[in-house]
């Protein structure tokens, strides 16, 4: 179990570092809500285990409040 959360946690941190790189022609607000987007899901994923709707959960949190922490 610890190494397919491992797994999970690399693979998702991977994913966030690659996907705030298309960010260039974002607004800032747009920017934020990735950026909350991809903490949360890391997030999500430590708290519940690795559990995919843990990820999600967290992800569409963390998402909401990058947007509002953007305006």
């Amino acid at each position: 179990m610890k190494t397919m959360q491992k797994l999970t946690i690399g693979a998702v941190s991977v994913a966030v570092v690659l996907g705030l790189g298309g960010c260039a022609g974002m607004s800032r607000q747009d920017q934020n809500t990735a950026a909350g987007a991809g903490i949360g899901a890391v997030g999500g994923a430590v708290l519940t285990g690795g559990s995919a709707l843990g990820t999600v959960g967290g992800a569409a949190v963390g998402g909401i409040i990058g947007r509002e922490v953007g305006k």
